[in-house]
């Protein structure tokens, strides 16, 4: 079986680097049959640079509403097989999407591929640290602590979406993190041990640089996951104490600050995941 595959890419004033995101989708060894901006209102020159040098994207223009809302747009806005997420700053290697697809292709069973990828912070390779090793199989333990899949180094089957839903567009950071434990939770995935892909970071406008404590968003999406039902029962002990770690670290951080407000609402979260975390092992 042969996969069709989308490429959806989010931007929003990144026209600097957008140019080498599309170079790098059609110097692909294998085309996509779909490759679909989504321009979230940006102000700089995205727009003329995409109709202007590549009038073959499909170019979506909405107003800002965020990474997940302009992600979930180019997924109901292209119909192919397979999507692939490409971040405006990221560059793909030419062999990406043929090496991703036969992979997908030859375990139909298995909807999710990722890839290692090469780090580039402020124009000099980075080694990464052993917490943001990727791997395959069953991921979902590997998930909590913080993001084990880059959306750039994504392949994914429609389907997929279509069961857990796209990316949650209330979180304003964290968003992929959200989606891949909706995922692993459920499936295996796959994973190539090949760099396929440069992930550019340091500058400004990284969604890492606006947020302060990006762990708040992450146990707003850990706490979503343990009332949704879709856990077993060691999923949710792992989830609860994942959550309450994360809980006490930014409790404990919102003292110092005074941030009364934040302190009560930390303290209810810890007070009931703790007693659920006790009951359960006095069972």
């Amino acid at each position: 079986m042969k996969y069709s595959v989308a490429v959806i890419i989010p931007t929003y004033n990144r026209a600097r680097t957008l140019r080498r995101a599309l170079e790098s989708v059609f110097e692909q060894t294998r085309q996509p049959e779909e490759v679909c901006v989504i321009d979230d209102g940006s102000t700089d020159s995205t727009e003329v640079l995409v109709k202007k040098h590549f009038s073959q994207v499909i170019y979506i223009r909405q107003q800002n509403l965020g990474v997940s809302a302009a992600r979930n747009a180019g997924v109901e806005a292209t119909s192919s097989d397979c999507v692939a997420f490409l971040d405006s700053d990221d560059e793909w290697l030419p062999k990406k999407l043929e090496v991703q697809l036969s992979e997908l292709e030859a375990s139909p069973d298995i909807r999710l591929v990722h890839s290692d990828e090469i780090w580039i912070r402020n124009g000099k390779r980075v080694n990464q640290m052993h917490k943001h090793k990727k791997s395959g199989g069953y991921i979902f333990p590997l998930c909590l602590p913080l993001c084990a899949i880059s959306p750039s180094a994504a392949v994914l089957h429609r389907s997929l979406l279509a069961d857990v839903g796209g990316f949650d567009e209330s979180l304003p950071a964290c968003e992929d993190y959200d989606l891949w434990l909706r995922i692993c939770c459920k499936e295996r995935v796959l994973y190539v041990d090949n760099p396929l892909l440069m992930k550019y970071g340091g500058h400004e406008d990284q969604l890492s640089k606006h947020y302060w404590g990006m762990d708040r968003f992450r146990v707003q999406s850990l706490t979503k996951l343990l009332s949704s039902g879709s856990l077993d029962a060691d999923q949710g002990r792992l989830v609860q104490k994942t959550l309450l770690e994360k809980v006490t670290i930014l409790r404990n951080g919102a003292s110092k600050r005074a941030k009364l407000e934040d302190v009560h609402y930390y303290d209810q979260l810890l007070k009931m995941h703790g007693s659920l975390i006790s009951e359960a092992h006095d069972d």
